[in-house]
């Protein structure tokens, strides 16, 4: 398993058969945020995925906490 960091999430990913899979988690979390899981042909394509996905989910939050 991997970690790096994405919008404020840590991302993780591991070797799935022949592809990988990431997925991203709040710090202090142990499961991946809403149950999201990306795959990628690589593993950087995977975590690549994951980034883009935590930075879009971290923006509408971000969007809808000014909203309330």
């Amino acid at each position: 398993m991997n970690a790096s960091s994405g919008a404020g999430f840590e991302i993780h990913s591991e070797a799935r058969g022949s592809h990988w899979v990431a997925w991203a988690i709040r710090p202090g979390d142990s499961a991946p945020y809403q149950s999201v899981i990306v795959v990628g042909a690589s593993r950087e394509e995977a975590e690549s995925r994951a980034r883009e996905w935590a930075a879009r989910t971290a923006a509408v939050q971000a969007g809808s906490a000014g909203s309330s």
